[in-house]
C-alpha cells in the first residue's frame, strides 16, 4: 500500500515537471507541424499559432520552423530553472495519456450540461464538425493538435504566467494573482476565437453566442486550473483531447 501511494506521488510530481511535458506534447507538436507541411493551402492553422508567428516576424524572426523551437526552448528553459532530474518515466507519460483522455471527457461533458442549461436549438451537430472526407478528417485533427499546443502556449504559459508576474510584482498575493491571471486571460481566450477572418461571428444578441462564449470562458478557466495545478503538458494534451472528442461526438 505505501509502495503504491509512493508511485502515485511520483507521478503526480513528474508529470507536472516542463521536461515531461515537453516530451508529451513533442509527438502533438511534430504532427501538427509536418501535417500542416503536407496539407500546405488546405490546411486549418491555428489562431494562437498565427499570431505567434506575426509577433516573431514584427521582431525580425520569420523562419518557419521558430516557433516551435521558442516552444521547446521555453519549457526546456523552465525545467532547467526548476534544477530536476532529466528524465521521464514511459509510465508518466503513459499516465499522463490516461489522465488527459478523462479530463477531456469531463469537459465534454461539462459542455453537455451547459448545453441543458442554454439549449442552444441553432447549434450545429458536433459531429458535423468532421466530415466523411478523409482529407477533411485529417485537416480537422490537424487543428485540434494545434489548438491544444499553441493554444496553451499562449494564453497559459505566456499570458497567464506574464500576468501573474506582473500582479506579484505589485504586491498582490499569489493567490489572488492566480486567480485574477486565470480570470482575465480566461475572457481573452473567448473572446479570440471571434477574432480574425475566419473566425465566428461576433454576434452579441445571438443565443449561440453566449452559448459558445460562456462554455469557452469556464473551459479557459479550467484550463488555466489544470496548468497551474498539474503543469502545461496536461493542459495542452486535455485541450487537444477534447477538441478531437467534441469533433466526434
Amino acid at each position: 500500500m505505501k509502495q503504491a501511494n509512493s508511485n502515485g506521488v511520483d507521478y503526480w510530481v513528474q508529470s507536472q515537471r516542463p521536461l515531461a511535458s515537453l516530451v508529451f506534447i513533442a509527438p502533438l507538436l511534430a504532427t501538427y507541424e509536418l501535417g500542416v507541411l503536407l496539407l500546405g493551402p488546405s490546411a486549418i492553422r491555428n489562431g494562437a499559432d498565427v499570431w505567434l508567428r506575426q509577433v516573431l516576424e514584427l521582431i525580425g524572426f520569420g523562419q518557419y520552423f521558430l516557433l516551435p523551437a521558442v516552444c521547446v526552448c521555453i519549457l526546456l528553459g523552465w525545467h532547467h530553472t526548476t534544477r530536476q532530474p532529466w528524465e521521464v518515466a514511459p509510465s508518466v507519460l503513459k499516465g499522463m495519456v490516461c489522465e488527459c483522455v478523462l479530463l477531456a471527457i469531463g469537459l465534454r461533458f461539462l459542455l453537455h450540461l451547459q448545453s441543458g442549461l442554454f439549449d442552444p436549438s441553432a447549434a450545429p451537430p458536433p459531429a458535423a464538425l468532421l466530415a466523411a472526407d478523409a482529407h477533411e478528417t485529417a485537416r480537422r485533427l490537424v487543428g485540434f493538435l494545434g489548438a491544444g499546443v499553441y493554444e496553451e502556449l499562449l494564453f497559459r504559459l505566456i499570458l497567464l504566467s506574464s500576468v501573474v508576474w506582473v500582479l506579484r510584482s505589485l504586491d498582490m498575493a499569489p493567490g489572488a494573482s492566480v486567480f485574477t491571471a486565470a480570470l482575465s486571460t480566461s475572457l481573452f481566450f473567448a473572446l479570440a476565437h471571434y477574432i480574425g477572418p475566419h473566425a465566428e461571428a461576433l454576434d452579441w444578441q445571438s443565443h449561440w453566442f453566449w452559448f459558445t462564449f460562456v462554455f469557452r470562458f469556464l473551459a479557459g478557466m479550467f484550463f488555466s486550473l489544470l496548468f497551474v495545478i498539474r503543469g502545461f503538458g496536461i493542459a495542452a494534451g486535455a485541450h487537444a483531447g477534447y477538441d478531437i472528442l467534441v469533433g466526434i461526438w
